[in-house]
């Protein structure tokens, strides 16, 4: 499909739709009105109007469509990606965040609700997503991040600096030690995917980082047990930790949690689409065995 001078906005966009759609992007037409949107600077509602008119398709946006019908994401195109309150800077490099990754932020802050002035730390941040959410909508709210990849660090430090996220380029084995016993919460969506298991979207199996991704060993876990090692030499006693993880793991995640016998009131949670996709618990006020 060849897009021509002069065409009419609404055609286009109903032809990119079209071309999206046969490339199996799985959200043809939004994807297809927010790439003229990306072009024309206006707004979505601004663009819908537009599209009932005779207004010309933007000059660029046939180059755009195929770029995304080659499965490379729409936010590596825009170098955006929205989440919650946030326009996060996104490229090539640093994990896209997800929107069932919402539902873990929110379970921070419902548990901090009325708390002044609490300490956070969010293990792992990529793009900033979680941290940046978390500084924005706390008010008081000291938050910490950190992030091991180069690429992921750079993204993160744009995202974040606004907002007084307090950011560090570590492992989330080991860092922010001099922090230790001090913080109110810990969030973490560390890498969980299996090592032999391979992501079915391209956009994620091509453009995703692999240290974004697979966990360490076999099952995927090695990150996330360290996540939850790291949570409870970071807490306070009784201190939240919540980490997302995929369905399939939600029981050997808690089971993990169990066996240490260092965390109290371990919870699955369920996201917007009925699956498990995070645990949480509280730190043990005293040690296991005491």
């Amino acid at each position: 499909m060849t897009f021509y001078p002069g065409q009419s906005l609404a055609d286009a966009v109903r032809e990119a739709t079209a071309v999206l759609s046969d490339a199996g992007v799985p959200t043809p037409r939004v994807d297809a009105e927010l790439l003229a949107e990306h072009l024309l600077g206006c707004g979505l509602g601004r663009l819908r109007v537009m599209l009932l008119g005779d207004s010309a398709a933007p000059e660029g946006y046939g180059d755009l469509v195929a770029e995304r019908a080659g499965r490379i994401p729409l936010q590596h195109i825009t170098g955006v990606a929205y989440f919650r309150y946030l326009e996060l800077r996104v490229g090539p490099g640093v994990f896209i965040p997800r929107p069932e990754t919402e539902s873990v932020v929110q379970l921070v802050i419902d548990h901090l609700a009325g708390m002044p002035h609490p300490k956070v730390v969010d293990l792992g941040t990529g793009s900033g997503a979680i941290a940046g959410s978390l500084a924005h909508e706390i008010p008081g709210a000291e938050v910490h991040a950190v992030e091991y990849s180069a690429f992921a660090h750079a993204w993160a430090a744009k995202n974040l600096e606004p907002l007084g996220v307090k950011l560090i380029q570590g492992d989330l084995r080991d860092a922010l030690p001099e922090h230790n016993g001090t913080f109110d919460a810990v969030v973490s969506n560390p890498p969980y995917i299996p090592a032999e298991a391979i992501p079915n979207e391209p956009e994620v199996a091509l453009h995703d980082p692999p240290e974004a991704l697979y966990g360490g060993g076999a099952d995927g876990m090695e990150l996330p047990t360290a996540a939850a090692a790291s949570a409870a030499r970071l807490l306070k006693p009784g201190g939240y930790f919540v980490m997302e993880h995929a369905e399939v793991q939600a029981a050997w995640i808690a089971g993990m949690m169990e066996r240490t016998g260092l965390w109290t009131g371990i919870t699955t949670h369920f996201d917007l689409n009925g699956k498990e996709r995070a645990t949480s618990a509280t730190l043990a006020r005293s040690g296991p065995g005491e």
